[in-house]
């Protein structure tokens, strides 16, 4: 069995997507961050059809020469009928409609995703985090195939969920963010298995915005990056205007990777988290902090895991900002 990684290694990572304007985004800070070992990307459906979400995964490994591994993963939702995909907020394409070459030199792992993530944790026991910013499906589906990968993964960070810290409860219904409605289930089941997670959600998302100006310094100083991120970000920008007035875009998916990178930039709870499955308030998550007791409840015996409760948004931006412009600077 390979020995635990020590301290000063970087971190190995699979990184569970559905590419996704701020998806890509993300994927960046972790391929550009010195400190991340980015193992696997593994596909799930969501922001856009599988078939879609897969292409442009693989389309981002070759655009940016990312050596990581692309499998494809779940394509539909373990038990409730597929959302209809949202492309009034990440283009048709899902990157912001930027074009993209129908044919691509790169191919996907032969694995599914899900055993994918078995296979790789089990290779590298206590060694691998998983960063997942989609619908939990494929790590549902990986719980249930072999039940065993809990003890042996790292930690899990996600991005999903609110549980109304600073005002955010929801961005889909009053109470349901859109990866956890997305796929209900699959979190909830997610949620009752004794790995730790960490839950990076719109208590924390929605307090960091990369503004227009933002986005061009980006632009500037961050090469070919830099520039993509731009170009793709101008239909997310529009669709934010629109929908909040803010100037820029909310920061979701690369929250969890700011979280895995410097944990310093969030305040945080402990307790068991249950995601409701049915009903009006579906796709809610609800945690029973570990500091407080009640009678019989639900959560009884499910494991604590941690939510993100604040965040040194100025202190996030910079982290995202010079790890790009780092990164874009050693590849040029």
């Amino acid at each position: 069995m390979p020995s635990p990684a020590s301290p000063s290694a970087p971190t190995k990572v699979i990184y569970d997507t559905d590419p996704g304007i701020d998806d890509a985004m993300a994927l960046l800070f972790l391929e550009y961050a010195p400190s991340i070992d980015l193992i696997g990307i593994t596909t799930v459906l969501g922001n856009a059809s599988i078939d879609t979400t897969t292409r442009n995964a693989l389309f981002l490994k070759q655009y940016f020469d990312i050596q990581a591994p692309v499998a494809r993963g779940a394509d539909r939702p373990l038990v409730i009928e597929a959302a209809d995909e949202p492309h009034h907020i990440h283009g048709v394409n899902g990157l912001g409609d930027v074009p993209i070459p129908e044919t691509l030199s790169v191919a996907e792992h032969e694995l599914p995703a899900h055993r994918f993530i078995i296979e790789t944790v089990r290779k590298y026991p206590g060694e691998v985090t998983i960063v997942a910013v989609g619908r939990m499906t494929n790590l549902a589906l990986a719980l249930r195939e072999d039940p065993g990968i809990a003890e042996l993964v790292k930690e899990v960070v996600i991005m999903g969920g609110a549980f109304g810290y600073s005002g955010h409860s929801g961005n889909v219904t009053p109470v349901a963010e859109a990866n956890i409605i997305g796929d209900p289930h699959a979190a909830d089941e997610m949620f009752a298995a004794k790995w730790p997670i960490v839950v990076v959600g719109l208590d924390v998302t929605q307090e960091c915005v990369m503004t227009t100006a933002y986005m061009q310094e980006l632009r500037e100083k961050a090469g070919k990056a830099g520039e993509f991120c731009w170009q793709i970000s101008r239909v997310y920008e529009d669709f934010y205007r629109a929908a909040t007035g803010i100037d820029g875009i909310f920061v979701h998916d690369s929250s969890a990777v700011a979280y895995l990178l410097d944990p310093s930039l969030f305040k945080t709870r402990t307790g068991p988290i249950k995601v409701v499955t049915e009903g009006i308030a579906i796709g809610q998550t609800i945690q029973k902090p570990s500091t407080r007791s009640f009678p019989p409840t639900p959560w009884d015996g499910l494991p604590d895991h941690t939510i993100c409760t604040a965040v040194d948004g100025k202190r996030f931006l910079d982290l995202y900002f010079q790890t790009i412009v780092a990164g874009a600077a050693a590849r040029a």
